[in-house]
């Protein structure tokens, strides 16, 4: 066969993977009718791989590959590869496969929710859903560590801790947490630090929320804290051995207490006391940081973010200033450019992970950015006032209710003060009954024992809503009053008395009393969208996040109302399509990974790591080995890994990595034969942070298992595996997935993710339940604890993932791997000759990222590698991972949904940029006064009637032609990242601030 003829059969195979036959092909065919011919027209896999088959062909004759298969041959070593294909069933088309998912998800009821518990119905303002949650110019954005070009949403960010402050009257808010649980888990451990771990008792009333306490539990077992749990009112902390105290407020019956007191108690006792606060209700009760909190935290969930069957929601958290080095995930703080503007940035604690590794405060990385913004505009478009008007209409049902349920007689609701929930004595043993009347009016009360029913109102409450639910506490009966009656009898006076009602003003600042006509916040949303780049702008190549195509097909189910409005503890009959697509997504995800289950319930990758490192403990312990605690982990590795192996109360052990980047497998060996008796186990990326598929994988595995450790793989860069080789052949105990990676729910400018794990059959056992459902996984007796405040974390982004795997089936899956691994070789090839890459395989390869050398610069020229970041932003494209894992680096990643003439623009930039580099060298350009140290360039600066620079503007704004088709501008120039942290300003700042 001649090489014209080879060349053409390669494109036809190609063409008719990709189903990229074009009308003219099919018009020279004699074959006839073929089966093919009546698949979908609108299959997925065509339009999510970037590179069409011509431009698969061009690129592999740049890489010195034959076919995607030899290449793969090349990369990935054949002692690993699977034997055959993913049992996944074929590709899809998009309308067939989402009408499937709208019949399955019409089995579930969404019926009118009364359950509470921290989960509330909402509503989500059209203008926000629209132009926030279903808009990929904010959910495609990545974590604003590229702080210039992310403006916008750090903004919004700032706006959200600002607005948590406000209300919770604390001095500092991060920028939000994973849920309510993981947050208080948090804040116990923040008092556990800020006891330096002398004091190793915590105090929780048994009137939080059950999910929060079985959180706190699993978090005080891995880091050796005792757990107290009780009656606060009545709790003696004169032992000097608490390190703080939490209470609910309001409580999960819904009792509203003054808590003075006890703030008084314990901190006497040189503990810290940590308030569980919902922030509705926070408009009407006085501030937890007036009656001496220390900590706050809580969900914003009914700030308009749908209960989406239990996330994802943004949790927050709130201390004072002289904790704010202890205080846990991302914080945005005020810094200035180098022209003097105000600018926001990241501050340091968000960098800490991959700075202090195993000392660092957590191991929280992903966290629930996009629904922090929603939760922040539903604040600005509300305004305090607005808020106010909701919790008094809130709070006006809850009277009416209880005055409805009095008149009844044979119900009695509890004494005291409340917001919007009650806690009803319906007789001995009728718990049952009123609550199966509910179901027949489809709505959903709370059980809380045979005799008691909770009942809590929200901002979707209707009068009709009342009369339902006083005839439902009637046995299903009719009453012989109205609504009208009840309402005109009782006059309400102040809603609570002095010492709990909130005499402060809150929300003073003109974002939040600015924008509340529709069109004012349509604007400013589209304002601040406009500064900040994301995937609608260009490609995002970072290194190990796998910032790929969320695809729109993908994206719609997240605000039907059969996936947003239903509450996480419902009965399960009434979440049967839910549990259908859960368990089905858990399946392919278990034979994708080659693992016996699956858990949904971790809401984030460090979640996940976290989760399985508690699966290897609760194993170890099992077997009467629970001295089994040393953690190996490489040097290269994720600065989660070590942070996570800490709270799951390992010691961390670290491995050399040889001058390829590989695992030092005679280091291994002898780290592990040192802690044969408590080796726990070892973290392991794969393929490697390094982009290499490591030969002595196998090897690793089972020197591990020889000394009697498991295996946890990190499947942060698992867009390599997929389809080729999978974590339990080659030898895994258990891996975790970024979901908002491989799988493709979209980063969110920071989050949602979701981190699953799956194991090997002899963890299955120890995967986590839920005490309220005890649904949540096929977890058992020996159930690790647990990990996320409801029993599938994130439940209504899923339908994402189960839509890419279902649309790609299992022949798309690898082939998206193959492009994956296809494009960033592209890319090592193109950029040869500019940049020395720094790892590869046994032939040369990279594997689906790679790294570049980039510290001989600063020697050469005076240029760092934040310069090369900063100065991509003049040419449109954001940095990829910079100094990480090596130091003075840029790592690669461009996925398999990025197109040749993406990846062509970004290398021709990163070609340019070195061609800038070499004027430096040479001397026809200043060294301090370039165009990478001066970058980014606002388009303030390139359009100033003055223009000091010893450069032209069009070489600063349009070094290349492309730019003239489309470019994007930098708010802000370059931030100056010290000053932000030497003088930490973690709110909006005052309006002249701005002029």
């Amino acid at each position: 066969m001649s090489t014209e003829q080879l060349t053409a059969q390669r494109r036809n195979e190609l063409l008719e993977i990709l189903d990229d036959t074009s009308s003219a092909d099919r018009g020279a065919r004699s074959e006839g009718l073929r089966y093919n011919d009546l698949a979908p027209s609108d299959t997925f896999l065509k339009r999510h791989i970037g590179p069409g088959a011509n431009a698969i062909l061009e690129m592999l004759g740049v890489v010195g590959a034959d076919t995607l298969d030899d290449l793969i041959d090349q990369t990935v070593p054949a002692s690993i590869r699977m034997d055959g294909e993913l049992e996944l069933g074929g590709a899809r088309g998009e309308s067939e496969l989402i009408e499937d998912l709208k019949s399955k998800m019409s089995r579930n009821n969404v019926y009118r929710s009364f359950i509470g518990m921290g989960y509330y119905g909402t509503i989500t303002p059209a203008v926000i859903q629209r132009n926030i949650l279903e808009n990929p110019g904010w959910y495609t954005q990545y974590t604003p560590y590229q702080a210039e070009i992310s403006q916008g949403r750090l903004e919004a960010l700032l706006n959200y801790q600002t607005m948590v402050c406000d209300l919770s009257g604390m001095e500092v808010a991060n920028s939000s947490m994973l849920d309510e649980g993981t947050a208080a888990a948090e804040a116990a451990n923040l008092c556990y630090g800020v006891g330096r771990g002398k004091k190793n008792k915590f105090f929780v009333s048994e009137r939080c929320h059950p999910q929060t306490i079985a959180i706190m539990q699993t978090r005080a077992d891995s880091i050796n804290m005792e757990l107290v749990v009780g009656n606060v009112l009545g709790a003696d902390f004169t032992c000097g051995q608490y390190c703080g105290v939490m209470v609910q407020y309001p409580d999960t019956y819904g009792r509203v207490d003054a808590f003075e007191e006890i703030a008084e108690k314990i901190h006497a006792a040189k503990g810290l006391l940590v308030v569980a606060a919902d922030l509705l209700a926070l408009t009407m009760l006085k501030e937890p940081g007036a009656f001496g909190a220390d900590v706050v935290v809580g969900s914003s969930q009914r700030f308009g973010v749908p209960m989406g069957f239990g996330g994802p929601h943004a949790g927050y958290m709130a201390t004072k200033h002289k904790h704010v080095r202890k205080l846990p995930g991302r914080i945005v703080g005020v810094s200035k450019d180098t022209e003097g503007n105000a600018a926001y940035r990241l501050a340091i604690q968000t960098r800490e992970q991959h700075i202090k590794r195993d000392k660092a405060t957590s191991n929280i990385c992903t966290a629930q950015v996009l629904l922090a913004i929603m939760a922040g505009m539903y604040a600005s478009y509300h305004g305090p006032r607005g808020l106010r008007r909701i919790a008094d209409r809130v709070h006006g049902f809850a009277q009416l209710l209880k005055i409805g349920l009095e008149r009844l007689g044979d119900v009695v609701v509890a004494e005291g003060l409340f917001f919007d929930t009650l806690e009803v004595n319906v007789g001995t043993g009728r718990a049952d009954f009123i609550l199966n009347v509910g179901v027949k009016y489809e709505l959903n009360l709370r059980k809380i024992d045979e005799d008691r029913v909770g009942v809590s109102v929200d901002e979707t409450t209707s009068r009709h809503d009342i009369n339902t639910l006083i005839g439902v506490f009637n046995g299903g009966e009719g009453v012989d009053f109205t609504i009208d009656e009840l309402i005109s009898d009782h006059m309400f006076d102040d809603r609570f008395p002095a010492g709990v009602i909130r005499e402060s003003e809150y929300m003073t600042h003109a974002v939040f009393n600015t924008h509340h006509s529709e069109t004012e916040m349509l604007r400013y949303m589209y304002r601040l969208q406009g500064r900040d780049l994301s995937l609608t702008t260009s490609m995002i190549p970072l290194g190990s996040c796998t910032m790929k195509l969320n695809g729109t097909t993908e994206m719609l189910p997240v605000t039907w109302d059969v996936v947003g409005g239903i509450h996480p503890f419902v009965p399960e009959d009434q979440v049967r399509g839910y549990h259908e697509m859960i368990t089905d997504l858990e399946e392919m995800l278990s034979e994708i990974t080659g693992f016996a289950g699956c858990t949904l319930q971790p809401n984030a990758g460090s979640q996940g790591e976290y989760a399985g490192l508690l699966a290897i403990g609760a194993y170890h312990k099992s077997r009467g080995e629970a001295e089994r605690n040393i953690c190996i982990i490489p040097i290269s590795a994720h600065g989660t890994n070590p942070a996570s192996a800490v709270v799951a109360g390992m010691k961390v052990v670290t491995v050399a990595c040889d001058e390829r980047g590989n695992v030092d497998v005679a280091d291994l060996k002898t780290k592990c034969e040192e802690h044969s008796d408590d080796l726990a186990a070892i973290m392991i990326t794969y393929p490697s942070t390094h982009g290499v598929f490591e030969e002595s994988i196998k090897e690793i595995c089972e020197t591990v298992h020889e000394f009697g450790g498991l295996v946890y793989m990190d499947g942060a860069n698992m867009n390599a595996q997929v389809g080729l080789c999978r974590p339990g052949d080659i030898g895994a105990d258990v891996c975790h997935l970024n979901l908002h990676k491989t799988f493709c729910i979209p980063h969110g400018g920071g989050g949602p993710g979701v981190g699953p794990i799956c194991v090997a059959e002899h963890l299955l056992q120890f995967l986590p339940g839920h005490p309220v459902t005890g649904k949540g996984t096929s977890g058992g007796d020996d159930a690790m604890g647990l990990i996320s405040a409801a029993g599938y974390g994130s439940a209504s982004i899923l339908p994402i993932s189960y839509l890419y795997v279902m649309l790609m089936g299992g022949q798309g899956l690898k082939i998206a791997t193959q492009v994956a691994i296809l494009n960033a070789n592209y890319i090592a090839a193109r950029l040869k000759g500019s940049y020395e890459v720094l790892y590869t395989g046994e032939n040369g390869r990279v594997a689906h990222e790679l790294i570049i050398e980039c510290r001989h610069f600063e020697k050469l020229a005076g240029i760092k590698v934040e310069d090369i970041a900063k100065r991509l932003m003049d040419y449109g494209f954001h940095a990829p991972t910079m100094s990480f894992p090596v130091p003075g680096t840029l790592m690669i990643e461009p996925t398999e949904s990025e197109s040749k003439a993406e990846l062509d623009r970004f290398c021709d930039a990163m070609i340019e940029i070195r061609n800038e580099i070499t004027e430096i060298e040479e001397g026809t350009a200043d060294k301090e006064d370039n165009v990478l140290k001066c970058s980014p360039h606002t388009a303030a600066q390139v359009s100033s009637d003055t223009w000091a620079h010893a450069y032209g503007r069009e070489k600063a704004a349009y070094p290349l032609g492309y730019l003239r088709e489309h470019k994007f501008w930098p708010y802000v120039s370059r931030i100056d990242n010290p000053y932000g942290d030497r003088n930490l300003v973690c709110s909006c700042l005052p309006m002249e601030a701005y002029e």
